[in-house]
């Protein structure tokens, strides 16, 4: 059986300001509003078209931008589970059976594709062909 495929469907990142944040990726990308947590005024999570998650965190003491998961779109998601569980290291986080953390401290979320065939169809967009 070959692998199934997946793609990168966001980037969290713990950012100070996010309205500073939100009006940057806006203005210079284009980047706008997918979901969003909390008052639309000043959310805790704002997800944009395009891949990125900002994550409220205004006390946060590290370098601006510090990622806080990825998000892996998955065409199926009990596979990739599985095969991430075979390395050694590989411990599942508080949020749920989905979300893993790698030995180097990187989070993972595994997110289930509907339908698993958009896994492919997103795959087979080459915007730099």
């Amino acid at each position: 059986m070959s692998i199934p495929q997946a793609y990168v469907e966001h980037v969290a990142i713990w950012v100070s300001d996010i309205n500073w944040h939100i009006m940057f990726f806006h203005d210079v990308f284009g980047m706008t509003l997918r979901e969003f947590h909390g008052d639309a005024a000043n959310p805790t999570q704002y997800w944009t078209l395009g891949g990125l998650q900002f994550m409220a965190k205004p006390d946060f003491a590290g370098s601006e931008g510090r990622l806080g998961h990825l998000g892996i779109m998955c065409e199926n998601l009990e596979y990739a589970l599985q095969a991430a569980h075979r390395h050694p290291g590989v411990s599942v986080m508080e949020q749920g059976y989905n979300w893993l953390r790698l030995p180097d401290g990187l989070a993972v979320e595994f997110i289930q594709a509907s339908p698993a065939s958009c896994v492919a169809a997103a795959l087979a967009i080459n915007p730099r062909s």
